[in-house]
């Protein structure tokens, strides 16, 4: 029940973007990719509980401090400010941590009353893509994208994504789709899938080693 409530709080935005005729790009029927990491891999690499403390994905240019958000009173997903916070992504505390076993979701919003915020490009990520998360026990978890799909809000598949998953994922969601001018909201959400593919100390390149389950 909180998860239908997470997706119907959704990301709320104001629909700037669409009036100031700057499309945020949708994802691509191409980039639907998996939601896992497929090739029959159950466990894969893992980290122990650290909380996150930044994003950076590279391929659309996003670098972000994490907040860390719950839920209101009503169970809906607290979501950053829309006047001081939409240049940052929030990290959503009742899910794993990056690099734990289980889903670690992060939101954020795609516009704001000034312009595109922090998400605006979510939607141009591709398979393959490389996200990085940094944790407050001083390492970088490195995710890779497996596919970015669009879901309509009044189909949102909520146990999918915020549910238990037996590797270390990591979903970035946001809003998506056709503005309703009526309820000031998006109708569809953006929701980016990733794996745990390695781990670093934070600041350095060079991949660490990170404890491999079994199925």
């Amino acid at each position: 029940m909180v998860g239908v409530l997470l997706v119907m709080g959704g990301v709320a935005a104001v629909g700037f973007v669409i009036s100031a005729q700057a499309h945020a790009q949708q994802p691509a029927l191409a980039a639907a990719g998996a939601t896992g990491p497929g090739g029959g891999r159950a466990r894969g690499p893992s980290l122990p509980r650290s909380l996150p403390v930044s994003v950076d994905i590279p391929a659309i240019d996003v670098n972000s401090e994490l907040l860390h958000l719950g839920v209101n009173a009503d169970g809906i997903i607290q979501v950053p400010s829309l006047s001081t916070e939409a240049s940052e992504a929030a990290w959503y505390k009742f899910s794993a941590t990056p690099g734990q076993i289980g889903a670690s979701v992060i939101e954020g919003h795609l516009d704001s009353y000034r312009g595109p915020a922090v998400f605006f490009r979510l939607g141009a990520l591709r398979p393959g893509d490389r996200i990085d998360v940094t944790r407050a026990d001083g390492i970088t978890a490195v995710f890779r994208v497996t596919g970015v799909r669009q879901y309509l809000k009044s189909n949102f598949p909520a146990k999918r994504i915020y549910g238990a998953a037996n590797y270390a994922a990591l979903r970035l969601i946001t809003c998506g789709g056709t503005f309703d001018y009526a309820t000031g909201h998006y109708l569809s959400s953006t929701v980016v899938y990733a794996s745990l593919v390695s781990a670093r100390p934070a600041g350095r390149r060079r991949a660490g080693r990170v404890s491999r389950g079994t199925a």
